[in-house]
């Protein structure tokens, strides 16, 4: 799967409200022993990682995270940039990218996330 493409599924994750849905794409782009780390997290595992989607969700709802611009990448690394808006438009509340790692088989075996701007912030 090219840089892209994965970006936008693991975007795609983080827009997934349904938690069993969610759980099973995580599960099939991230490592089992994945790692997801910002500065206001720092998890672990399909389950913790799924979780940590569903906290945010539930901090920022009607809104949905989308890719800005495009992938960076090289070798088993991609960063991309990104923006957390509300579902009917409008301005971004969240901005920030991350740094993701792949393993051999082409899953995230980490990501670190930073935070450009943030709720409160």
């Amino acid at each position: 799967m090219n840089a892209m493409r994965l970006a936008e599924r693991y975007l795609d994750t983080w827009n997934e409200a349904d938690a069993e849905a969610r759980r099973s794409a995580v599960a099939a782009i991230w490592t089992d022993d994945a790692r997801y780390v910002d500065p206001l997290a720092d998890v672990a595992g399909h389950g913790q990682i799924s979780d940590l989607i569903g906290a945010v969700q539930a901090q920022a709802p009607g809104h949905v995270f989308r890719l800005l611009e495009g992938v960076d990448a090289h070798h088993n690394v991609m960063r991309f940039g990104w923006e957390l808006v509300p579902e009917s438009g409008g301005e971004p509340v969240a901005i920030g990218f991350d740094v993701a790692v792949t393993g051999a088989d082409g899953r995230l075996e980490g990501v670190v996330g930073f935070l450009d701007r943030a709720p409160g912030a």
